[in-house]
């Protein structure tokens, strides 16, 4: 039913690495105390020609997998941040970005989108990124031919990522609103969102509106892509454990199908073998009239 093909190989940014949640203590593999900056060049064309790290922190793929296998101090921390979470919905994840308890944050763009981007297979128009965080994928995919617009609830981070990125090469081709996703109306529709490790946030009873919303925000001919994860099987969250037929369940009430379904073969770290990348079109009924 689901496309097979694979994803090109593409070199990950050395400082990229993480895990998001607090699932095992395997999974705890990414320091919050510094956060990396990436300056991302020439992205809209048809190769990525460069991605440089400001600050000069060196490191490469190999030095990724080692860090994820030495993380265990991690674990306060994560733990810390799942608890603020619970005790506030909403107010939990800006003291979150206050008290740098971000384990989900891989402190650069996803490896995927910018696989994405140097295939030339990601929607151009305007894109929005719900829960950007501090908004390394909004920057990375900006450009002349894409608006992108970063949404988050926390004004901490949505405060952090206008400082990081207010002054980048691409800085009149995104934006970073403070708002929530499930209230916010924009002046304008979307021709893509792009969801990674938002949907697996929120309550699971708040999926259906999280996919009427998605129906609500993009254009008739828009896209939805889904990095999903954690595809795995435990109780409790944040983040929620997820499955295809998740986002099949709230998804199809709203008329979209899968374009495609794939496993990601660009997840870092201990995400490999638990994301799925899925492709999803409003399909709206001919009329016979």
């Amino acid at each position: 039913m689901f496309a097979s093909n694979t994803l090109r190989s593409l070199p990950i940014p050395c400082c990229i690495a993480s895990s998001p949640f607090p699932l095992s203590a395997s999974l705890f593999n990414l320091s919050s105390s510094t956060t990396r900056v990436f300056r991302v060049k020439n992205l809209c064309k048809s190769s990525i020609q460069q991605l440089k790290m400001e600050g000069g922190a060196g490191g490469n793929k190999s030095e990724i997998q080692d860090k994820s296998s030495n993380n265990n101090s991690d674990l306060p921390n994560l733990n810390q941040a799942q608890q603020l979470i619970n005790n506030d919905s909403t107010g939990g994840w800006d003291k979150c970005w206050e008290q740098a308890l971000t384990p989900w944050d891989l402190g650069g763009p996803t490896p995927v989108i910018l696989n994405l981007l140097q295939t030339g297979s990601l929607p151009k128009g305007r894109v929005l990124i719900p829960g950007c965080g501090i908004g390394h994928d909004v920057v990375a995919i900006a450009c002349p031919e894409r608006y992108v617009v970063g949404l988050d609830i926390s004004e901490n981070a949505i405060l952090k990522a206008r400082e990081l990125f207010s002054s980048s090469q691409n800085a009149n081709h995104y934006a970073f609103v403070k708002d929530d996703f499930f209230t916010w109306n924009p002046p304008s529709l979307f021709d893509l969102i792009f969801d990674y490790t938002f949907f697996c946030a929120i309550e699971p009873s708040k999926r259906p509106a999280w996919a009427s919303r998605a129906h609500d925000l993009l254009k008739p001919d828009g896209e939805l892509i889904t990095l999903m994860f954690p595809i795995d099987d435990y109780v409790g969250g944040p983040p929620y454990k997820v499955s295809v037929a998740d986002y099949e369940e709230v998804l199809h009430p709203m008329g979209f199908k899968a374009i495609s379904v794939i496993d990601n073969e660009l997840a870092v770290g201990p995400r490999k073998g638990r994301e799925k990348l899925g492709r999803w079109k409003r399909y709206i009924a001919e009329s016979h009239l």
